[in-house]
């Protein structure tokens, strides 16, 4: 193993046996076809699962509601990313001349996937309980911390940060109905998203309302999608 990856295996508290995947994990797809992203791929289930392993386990009581937003607070890319920082390993990684030049290496969903194939490369080199046992270790107190009694932000601002973590665009709000007298009206909204295609309506007594319910259900279809 050389100096560069032997300092990389020290800052992530794990060393390769098959030092192919590790070199694999680091290479993105601005290199050519021998890339990345098959393990980003698997690394993107395996930290959800272990994540959603880990709360399901530690918070009883909550309810899957809260626990599907605290898992995806968690598993966001923004999240991710400051993981990878962490680790510098925007520093590690392989990446072809044009990305080097753009600056790549610090752009948050590169490092994202690049700590997602990472996992999914310990999973394949050392099985389930390794990588378990990293992962939880990375997040160290991100985990012990967590409080799932605290009230949460509103469902439009968990939306938002939500896709802008993944670098997509924002959701679109439009009203397709509003009955009733000005007194008492009641709206109808659509919420849609481009980038996973997705929408959802929701109704309420004021505009706000049917807004927030429109972004809790999108969330939710986001939520089993990625489950």
């Amino acid at each position: 193993m050389n100096n560069s990856l032997l300092k990389l295996s020290q800052r992530i508290g794990y060393q390769f046996h098959n030092q192919s995947l590790l070199e694999e994990a680091l290479t993105h797809c601005s290199v050519g076809a021998a890339n990345n992203e098959r393990l980003e791929f698997l690394g993107d289930s395996i930290v959800n699962f272990l994540i959603a392993e880990y709360l399901f386990k530690q918070f009883p009581e909550a309810s899957e509601g809260r626990l599907t937003r605290l898992r995806a607070k968690l598993v966001r890319g923004k999240t991710l990313a400051v993981l990878a920082k962490e680790f510098d390993l925007g520093s590690f990684l392989h990446m072809g001349p044009g990305e080097l030049k753009s600056g790549g290496y610090r752009r948050e969903s590169i490092l994202a996937d690049a700590l997602e194939a990472l996992i999914g490369a310990i999973y394949l080199d050392s099985g389930l309980d390794i990588c378990r046992e990293r992962v939880l270790e990375w997040y160290g107190d991100r985990l012990v911390t967590l409080n799932p009694t605290l009230d949460e932000k509103d469902a439009k601002t968990r939306l938002q940060e939500l896709l802008q973590g993944k670098g997509l665009p924002l959701p679109q709000y439009e009203v397709v109905g509003i009955t009733g007298q000005t007194h008492d009206q009641h709206f109808t909204v659509v919420c849609r998203l481009k980038n996973p295609v997705c929408e959802s309506v929701g109704e309420g007594s004021s505009r706000r309302l049917a807004e927030q319910q429109a972004a809790e259900r999108v969330l939710q279809t986001l939520m089993q999608v990625n489950a």
